[in-house]
């Protein structure tokens, strides 16, 4: 399984129409393509603004589904209470229309297809949207297989039941809670508790005085698993539990209404309480490190049980905290970087989602900052977003107003600087919780979010980004294929007699703005490949212990629509099966339509941007590859002739190699 994220971000880098209406091609002037994808996978999450760009239509499996709100019908006109129609498949707390999160439609509902995806905007104007999906192995067992979502029924009751309960114990009860009360001095280090056990903590609770709630929330919440040399979790407390500030300027009972976390304010008190599950298998110290002034009453909460399961098919759960007071121009914000994070070295692991600042001084200036997540050594961002409100559940910077919602949220913040009635209502927070929609990786990821919309942003910022992790791979990169390079051809058994001979390609991947203020920030580089509009074939080096693999292409991406057949054979080269479909709709062509009107006629102006590398993956089953030292590959191109709209000149069609890299999917090894 992979997940991915993809948008109608611009391809130029840039921040035009607010990363809205970049079309991967248009079928029709009512049918403008943003998502198309072969194989078997669900669609897991969808991010529209407003009702901009509906109805759009969701083609399952060559059905088509037609996806609006009760605003679609006279857009000009918006209807107040809008909800989704058809509306028994998008109830809530599961989906949400502008009314609720103050400006976006968000689509939590999973839309499961077994051979194909597609997703179609029917109006243009402001069409901006994301979209996060998992992909599988043709034939992957799972808890429920997979169906073609038809539209028509509701989800599954106690799914909707479960995620309604957000801001109340969602934890089981069903081993050891334990509690007490501390005071934390000016520049102390407190422990919490030390638990010895192999258990899973199940909730982490605090209750402070309202009148403390200030002086604790810079305090740092720190804790250790197993005796690492470094904390799991080190974030200033309000920021881990979702919101930058316990300053609640309207008085609202919740600041937090997450699922996996919250704070509610009672008259007296504020309670903050979290469920992740967090697995540990010798022992756990929670700790309170002061950062101010000294914070007296604090009362804690620990539950836990016993943990049944192997070392290896569980991980820690982490809280990285980055404090960010001057971002560095043109460079994105790492968030986390786990070949640095608590030791380095390789993890395998899930991100789970974020809790950030994104001003101290309510500026909403800085939401046009693209999210760009990299796993697993992957040059290409695997996840790409639209900016940064729209990452935290909003849409038109929330209207400056504030929301909370089970998976993302804007608690905290007044709508300007002028409003604001102190420097804590200055500070601007958002969150955004990955659970169903989470992101597994294998051996590495990268979380990066744009300041800006060309990191231009001088704001200040601060990040917690949840993650699970085990510090072993379940990736293992075993062989890597440099097409153009003779010998490496040789080495492989490379054979593809209709490929052209080997090119040179100077160009870039998709990471930001190239110049910014006159300087260069990302140098183009040069590499070589080819293009074949037949068959290659080539053999590879696996690990015996696989449990399948994943296979990587760097590729020329102006060549737009790539598919080809995937086969693999042992070395006999007598027994070939088919492996699946391998496609990457679009190409660095994209088409812009973005009318200035809401009912606006759709457009056809074509862009191209200069960046042409990116990476592209490819699951094989591990009934293919177990227990085998090499396979053969053979990869059949099958071209799509299919203009960007219709009347345009059809591009050439091939399949461009630069480079494969095989890694072998293998248990990870709890240390």
């Amino acid at each position: 399984m992979r997940a991915y994220m993809r948008s109608t971000y611009d391809r130029g880098g840039g921040n035009e129409g607010a990363d809205a209406a970049h079309f991967l091609y248009q079928l029709s002037d009512e049918f403008n393509v943003t998502l198309d994808l072969e194989g078997p996978g669900m669609l897991v999450f969808s991010r529209y603004n407003h009702w901009h760009g509906s109805p759009w239509h969701f083609v399952v499996d060559g059905t088509d589904h037609l996806v609006q709100e009760t605003s679609t019908a006279n857009p000009l006109q918006p209807v107040a209470d809008s909800i989704f129609l058809p509306s028994l498949p998008f109830p809530q707390p599961l989906d949400f229309t502008w009314t609720t999160t103050k400006g976006s439609d968000l689509i939590w509902t999973p839309i499961s297809f077994e051979r194909s995806l597609q997703m179609a905007y029917t109006r243009t104007h402001y069409g901006t949207g994301y979209y996060i999906f998992d992909r599988f192995v043709p034939g992957t067992r799972l808890t429920h297989p997979l169906q073609s979502w038809e539209g028509k029924s509701a989800p599954a009751r106690d799914v909707l039941d479960l995620i309604a309960k957000a801001g109340s114990d969602i934890a089981p009860n069903l081993g050891k809670e334990v509690g007490g009360r501390i005071h934390l001095a000016a520049g102390e280090t407190v422990t919490v508790a030390k638990v010895r056990a192999r258990a899973v903590l199940t909730t982490l609770k605090f209750s402070i005085p309202r009148k403390q709630a200030l002086a604790f929330e810079r305090a740092h919440l720190r804790v250790t698993w197993d005796g690492r040399k470094q904390p799991s979790i080190d974030a200033p407390i309000a920021l881990f539990y979702g919101a930058g500030t316990l300053y609640n300027r309207d008085n609202r009972e919740f600041l937090v209404k997450a699922f996996p976390v919250n704070i509610r304010f009672s008259e007296d008190d504020v309670y903050l309480a979290c469920y992740f599950p967090m697995p540990f298998f010798r022992s756990a110290r929670i700790e309170l490190r002061s950062a101010g002034p000294p914070v007296n009453g604090i009362e804690w909460t620990l539950r836990y049980f016993p943990l049944h399961e192997r070392a290896s098919q569980v991980s820690y759960f982490h809280a990285t905290y980055h404090d960010f007071p001057q971002p560095i121009p043109g460079r994105d914000l790492v968030l986390l970087d786990t070949r640095i994070t608590e030791g380095g070295g390789d993890w395998s692991g899930s991100f789970v989602g974020t809790s950030f600042i994104f001003s101290h001084q309510a500026d909403f200036g800085t939401l046009e900052g693209d999210p760009r997540f990299f796993f697993d050594d992957s040059l290409t961002p695997q996840a790409q977003g639209t900016g940064t409100e729209e990452w935290g559940g909003g849409g038109d910077y929330w209207g400056g107003l504030n929301m909370t919602l089970p998976f993302a949220g804007h608690p905290v913040g007044a709508r300007n600087l002028e409003t604001a009635s102190s420097d804590e209502d200055k500070i601007e927070s958002a969150y955004r919780f990955l659970l169903a929609d989470l992101m597994p990786f294998g051996k590495n990821a990268e979380i990066r979010l744009e300041h800006g919309g060309m990191d231009d942003s001088e704001q200040h910022y601060e990040t917690v980004t949840y993650w699970y992790g085990l510090p072993s791979p379940s990736l293992v990169e075993t062989d890597q294929l440099h097409v153009g390079d003779m010998a490496d051809e040789r080495s492989h058994g490379y054979s593809s007699p209709q490929a052209s001979p080997p090119y040179e390609l100077t160009s870039r991947y998709e990471w930001g703005v190239d110049t910014l203020n006159g300087k260069e920030i990302y140098p183009a580089k040069t590499d070589t490949g080819r293009v074949t509009k037949g068959t290659s074939e080539f053999h590879v080096q696996l690990r015996s212990d696989n449990l399948g693999v994943l296979l990587r292409r760097k590729l020329d991406y102006s060549f737009p629509d790539q598919r080809a057949e995937v086969y693999v054979s042992d070395q006999t080269r007598s027994d070939w099966k088919l492996a699946g479909i391998w496609y990457l709709a679009g190409s660095n062509s994209c088409v812009y339509s973005n009318p200035a009107q809401e009912l606006g006629a759709t457009e056809h102006n074509v862009e191209t941007s200069n960046r042409r590398f990116r990476d592209d993956e490819f699951l094989i089953s591990r009934e293919l590859t177990r227990g085998r030292r090499s396979i053969w590959i053979r990869i059949k191109f099958t071209p799509v002739t299919r203009p960007l709209f219709p009347g345009y000149p059809v591009a050439e069609q091939a399949w461009s190699e630069i480079k494969y890299t095989v890694y072998c999917f293998v248990l990870p090894v709890a240390r």
